[in-house]
């Protein structure tokens, strides 16, 4: 498919002219640190052509490495973390739903601390772990920093008035802000694994609601202004990561993945859009707005700088592409449903998969480049995608949708998730609790 200019032509956009590099010998065993934002689409990065949000040091990722414009994951954070860490499919996992995903048990699957840890890996989780069962340390990381919920800042909000450090519950004090103290957390983690390859699940609360104002807001700034202060804030926190990572000297060793864990929250989706257009749905759709994530990989010396790809990633394949790059192996009695890209980030041509795989509870699709096939066997045209997809008409004549869906439908048939875990909820993938006060408001 032809990608939209607009889309293809971001690095054009926002003026990346930093030249590929080739890509180099990979350091043995590198450090791996993976953030994730949290309720964050590419409308609201600069690098994507965003036209409301400047990203600076998000973009300096981009330029000095590679950004990837197909990336999928689940449309809700409790999902769509579940496959991230497991690289397991929803309906083989059961998080079909955000209440769904918190009932899993480490017996029952392994993240991806227990898999890099054989492999000599320090491994930490900072920031939110909400939706997902027990905490941190349960599933196998050594170090780990949780808070309450989502869109945790201040003690001003009950969920952050403490938060959980390697189990032990820590008051925030008054006028500290949250996601400082999870910066620090991470300096202090890389600080004393200097000399060891270390990964971090670095989960950052912004920019999930409730938004407030940062400690760089001025006062009296409005909703709008506040939440893109909560942009730049991220944006910065991702900055000085980056300068502690080069003043320690690790920067060259260390592979960065900036992801986004589902697209922008409904209230903000409005503002969130490139060259004037909104994206077709946001948080919690099965539209692009959904599940179409940011995701930028930057190592330097050894991932091309400057360059854009359109390889199709879902949030399944960061299991592998990591366990590959740390010669670490796979668990072996559950199949894993992601596919290394580790090869992509090292520079290499060729696509890891031709096909991404999304669910939310009862609804799914499997989606190549220019075409989507839903569950109720509904085939989509996405050659105008983020913006729209266009429906086929079931009796079609054209070759190339009748091709398209010959192909989606075989990997459908490969998956069959009908036949694994059944979704129990009320379809919207929600928290019940969260649908009943939606329903009470009417």
């Amino acid at each position: 498919m032809k990608f939209p200019a607009l889309l293809l032509g971001f690095g054009l956009l926002v003026g990346f002219t930093v030249p590929a590099i080739a890509a180099g010998a990979a350091p043995q065993k590198p450090n791996i640190i993976f953030i994730l934002a949290d309720d964050y689409g590419v409308g609201e990065v600069s690098a994507y052509g965003a036209d409301n949000y400047k990203t600076p040091n998000i973009d300096a990722l981009a330029r000095g490495g590679t950004r990837y414009t197909h990336a999928y994951t689940p449309s809700l954070c409790g999902p769509s973390r579940a496959t991230i860490l497991t690289g397991r499919y929803l309906f083989r996992t059961g998080a079909t739903n955000q209440d769904a995903t918190g009932r899993f048990k480490p017996t029952d699957e392994t993240m991806m601390p227990k898999i890099l840890k054989p492999a000599g890996y320090a491994t930490a989780a900072v920031g939110k772990w909400g939706q997902l069962p027990l905490g941190p340390g349960e599933f196998g990381f050594d170090e780990h920093l949780k808070f309450q919920g989502s869109g945790a800042y201040w003690n001003t909000q009950d969920k952050a008035k403490n938060y959980l450090v390697n189990g032990k519950s820590t008051p925030l004090r008054d006028k500290e802000y949250l996601p400082d103290v999870m910066h620090q957390f991470v300096v202090d983690f890389i600080t004393k694994h200097h000399d060891d390859p270390f990964y971090i699940y670095y989960s950052m609360s912004h920019v999930h609601t409730e938004i407030l104002p940062t400690p760089e807001s001025k006062a009296g700034a409005d909703d709008v202004e506040v939440y893109g202060d909560n942009v730049r804030y991220m944006d910065k926190l991702v900055g000085k990561l980056v300068a502690e990572l080069d003043r320690q000297k690790l920067r060259e060793k260390t592979l960065i993945v900036f992801f986004g864990d589902n697209g922008t929250a409904t209230t903000r989706a409005d503002r969130a859009v490139i060259g004037g257009r909104r994206l077709d749905g946001a948080k919690g759709s099965m539209l692009e707005g959904g599940s179409l994530e940011p995701l930028i990989v930057n190592w330097p010396g050894v991932t091309p700088a400057g360059k854009v790809r359109a390889d199709m990633i879902d949030s399944s394949d960061f299991v592998p592409t990591f366990a590959e790059i740390a010669g670490a192996k796979l668990p072996g009695k559950k199949p894993v449903d992601g596919r290394s890209f580790a090869g992509s980030i090292r520079g290499e041509s060729g696509h890891a998969r031709e096909w991404v795989y999304l669910q939310l509870a009862r609804q799914w699709y499997t989606r190549e480049a220019g075409w989507k096939l839903t569950q109720e066997g509904k085939l989509y045209e996405m050659s105008d995608a983020p913006f729209s997809e266009k429906l086929v008409a079931p009796d079609t004549k054209d070759p190339a949708a009748i091709a398209a869906r010959k192909r989606l439908q075989v990997a459908l048939d490969q998956l069959n998730p009908a036949g694994g875990f059944l979704d129990d909820g009320d379809g919207s993938g929600r928290h019940a609790k969260n649908v009943e006060k939606k329903k009470n408001k009417k």
